[in-house]
């Protein structure tokens, strides 16, 4: 293993390149099985307070979104986390506008890997415990 996989250079691309999808059938079979859960996306952040589009709000602690291969986040445009060219606005994963967002699977967020179920994982390992030392800060 040469280390390039886990070599965190995300944040020093401008345009990262792009990386093929590769899956076998399972993890579409799951989403559309319901595993995961899937609900609509929220339409406003206020500090803690989450509204979803029904119109009911809900506070929350942190939000992470796992983008998957595609990201389509264009529905973050309103709440301003989205920079110019639409993609998010964060620091290795992390909101820079909106404290406990944070992102996995977004790609070369840290690493060649981030956006693929090698990776993630340690993309997903290092954001938990960076939103859980702001949760105990507070």
């Amino acid at each position: 293993m040469t280390g390039i996989d886990v070599l965190p250079v995300g944040r020093f691309l401008r345009t990262p390149p792009a990386q093929p999808v590769i899956d076998d059938g399972r993890y579409r079979a799951a989403v559309t099985a319901g595993a995961p859960d899937v609900r609509p996306v929220f339409r406003e952040i206020e500090g803690t307070k989450v509204t979803w589009t029904d119109g009911s709000t809900e506070e929350v602690d942190t939000i992470v979104l796992a983008t998957g291969y595609r990201p389509d986040l264009g529905y973050l445009r309103p709440v301003g986390a989205l920079d110019a060219e639409g993609r998010p606005r964060h620091r290795e994963g992390v909101s820079t506008t909106h404290p406990g967002l944070a992102y996995v699977g977004l790609e070369w967020q840290r690493s060649l890997s981030s956006n693929s179920l090698r990776g993630v994982g340690r993309d997903a390992t290092r954001i938990a415990a960076r939103l859980a030392a702001r949760l105990r800060a507070r």
